[in-house]
């Protein structure tokens, strides 16, 4: 774990257009959902794209506009880009059933094709935190495996120590 001031990791929260300069100063680069998902997935180096069920689209009648299909999926994959699951999402959406139902699409998406997925918080205050175990039992509900659940609260610490080596 970390030991001293000197260890400390930061990450960054990075537009498309800034990745690249991003990437240079931060051991994690975070993308939120935005129009440029594909281009982030396909020409990007960043580590986690995060936020994808926050989409202004209507649900179609037989699925659900989640903001991730199979091409994103299979994209994400090969360029060994993590899929972000953030609870401030859930926390504060007006319409908690359709981002719940989005989520849950999400991950059945991202097991299908093999994507790693990441859970955290991404709080913006002291009252949105929540422990790892509230984290791990509500994405067991919307139906991660057991497994999946717990290697998504690690992936984003594993993605930050193999780039903190490539740094080195």
């Amino acid at each position: 774990m970390i030991s001293s001031e000197k260890d400390m990791i930061s990450g960054i929260l990075a537009d498309f257009n800034e990745i690249s300069q991003a990437k240079k100063y931060r051991s994690l680069v975070l993308v939120k959902n935005s129009e440029k998902n594909r281009d982030v997935l396909e020409k990007s180096k960043a580590d986690v794209l995060f936020d994808l069920e926050r989409q202004s689209k209507n649900d179609f009648l037989h699925h659900r506009a989640s903001g991730l299909n199979h091409i994103l999926c299979n994209l994400a994959n090969k360029n060994k880009i993590i899929i972000g699951f953030s609870f401030n999402s859930i926390l504060n959406s007006k319409n908690m059933a359709q981002i719940l139902g989005r989520i849950s699409q999400n991950i059945k998406l991202c097991r299908k094709y093999k994507v790693k997925m990441s859970i955290a918080s991404f709080a913006k205050n002291a009252y949105e935190m929540r422990s790892t175990h509230d984290l791990v039992s509500l994405f067991l509900v919307l139906g991660m495996h057991q497994k999946e659940a717990k290697d998504s609260l690690k992936n984003a610490l594993e993605r930050i120590m193999s780039n903190s080596k490539i740094e080195n």
